[in-house]
């Protein structure tokens, strides 16, 4: 199930993609108006902690809407919506792997991949949402790049989870572009400032719920810079898997529902080329995953 945060009359929402259609099911209004369930969370974090059973409960109040007399008033095609985040804000920093990639590792003038996960955090309020114009933040850095990437949705509050147990613990999977002042990155030393100005962590367009996307490491990634291919790879090329990433985060942090993890960007970011190419005003960047869909940010 692919499922999308928006905000509708000034009110945070959330629902599945109608099948076919460019539109967004609106699961609240049809609990608040045809009663369907006993119970129902009224925002995404508490939804994503219910697992599967989130998922089932969504398909039980579209199937309930479909059998009303007012199936169109249920629905909201998305040209009448604000996109926001499908996770708007997550309950703590967003955890960020780096050097995942072999190739991104080299081209970034690393000789040896590390041995162990090289881990960073991005502020929540870096978050922003597929279609949003995203600030170029000319004032602060002269260094903008992109880092396209599959970010992990935890479902389930876990610490010392076992490996073969992982998968367990995510409810699905979406897009994130961490995007990063690079000048701002080498000088603090610590990656926390040049990762975290406003608007850095584009996320979206959907989460995808894990049982649509079986395998997370044979998934395509590509992004492209003004139609540009830049980044042409795939996550079976990941140092640290998806289980591995999640069994030994949570040796040192408790995951809980909501939390973000971005599993790293493969080669091809503009630091990576020969000279450096940056984002600019105008510019346009679109990240497109195998079986999630496509991100897509202008910057200005």
């Amino acid at each position: 199930m692919k499922i999308l945060s928006f905000k509708l009359n000034g009110e945070v929402k959330f629902g599945p993609k109608v099948k076919k259609e460019e539109a967004v099911w609106d699961v609240l209004k049809i609990q608040e108006e045809l009663n369907v369930l006993p119970s129902f969370p009224e925002n995404i974090i508490d939804g994503v902690a219910l697992g599967f059973d989130f998922v089932e409960k969504i398909r039980k109040l579209v199937e309930a809407a479909k059998e009303s007399d007012q199936v169109e008033k249920y629905k909201h095609v998305f040209t009448t919506i604000e996109w926001l985040s499908p996770i708007p804000r997550t309950p703590k920093n967003i955890i960020c792997v780096g050097k995942n990639y072999d190739a991104h590792v080299k081209e970034m003038g690393g000789e040896v991949a590390p041995k162990d996960l090289v881990v960073f955090t991005k502020a929540p309020t870096t978050i922003a949402a597929d279609e949003q114009v995203l600030p170029i933040h000319a004032s602060k850095t002269a260094s903008l790049d992109y880092e396209g990437e599959l970010a992990i949705v935890i479902g389930k509050r876990g610490k010392e989870i076992p490996k073969n147990q992982a998968i367990d613990y995510i409810f699905g999977y979406t897009i994130a572009n961490d995007i990063t002042a690079r000048d701002l990155q080498d000088r603090h030393v610590q990656y926390f400032i040049g990762k975290s100005l406003e608007g850095t962590c584009p996320m979206g367009p959907y989460i995808v719920s894990k049982d649509e996307i079986p395998d997370p490491q044979n998934l395509s990634l590509v992004t492209k810079v003004n139609g540009e291919v830049r980044q042409n790879g795939s996550t079976k090329d990941m140092l640290f898997t998806v289980e591995n990433l999640i069994s030994i985060l949570s040796q040192y942090i408790t995951l809980e529902p909501g939390d973000v993890i971005l599993t790293g960007t493969p080669s091809g970011v503009g630091k990576g080329m020969t000279p450096p190419v940056f984002l600019q005003s105008g510019d346009e960047v679109k990240v497109s995953i195998e079986g999630i869909g496509t991100l897509s940010n202008r910057f200005e």
